[in-house]
């Protein structure tokens, strides 16, 4: 009897301990992938407020930080269960990538700043916050 308690009480260790990391992995992607969200959106911010910041090295670091945050989520699995919101997240973000080199980028070169403003801070402000909202939500 207190042989079979022990194994009960070691599996369910075992399931927990188990658990636990792969919340944990899970948890540390999405906050990567949010760091780098979050360094395109500051590397296209800069671009669109500094008309200094508008020269090939802005121009790289956009599309590269950009690149960086495709790139990871290309290598990343959805939480099981969770598989229609990671979904969500890559098509949020590739409607958000794709507005941001065809339409916003060539807005803010050609020197449309009012345009490319209400761009900035309209639909793809709204597509940055959803797909923080689904990192977060991805991460519990």
């Amino acid at each position: 009897m207190k042989k079979l308690l022990i194994e009960r009480i070691s599996a369910w260790l075992v399931f927990f301990v188990f658990a636990f990391f792969s919340i944990n992995v899970y948890a540390g992607e999405f906050g990567d992938l949010k760091k780098k969200a979050n360094e395109a959106r500051d590397s296209l911010l800069s671009m669109l407020k500094n008309k200094d910041k508008r020269g090939a090295d802005q121009q790289k670091l956009v599309k590269d930080t950009a690149d960086a945050v495709s790139a990871q989520l290309t290598k990343m699995k959805a939480p099981a269960g969770k598989e229609g919101k990671f979904k969500e997240l890559v098509d949020t973000w590739n409607a958000f990538k794709k507005t941001r080199e065809d339409e916003l980028v060539p807005l803010i070169l050609s020197g449309k700043q009012e345009d490319a403003e209400k761009l900035a801070g309209g639909v793809q402000k709204g597509r940055m916050k959803k797909v923080m909202d689904i990192c977060d939500e991805l991460d519990k």
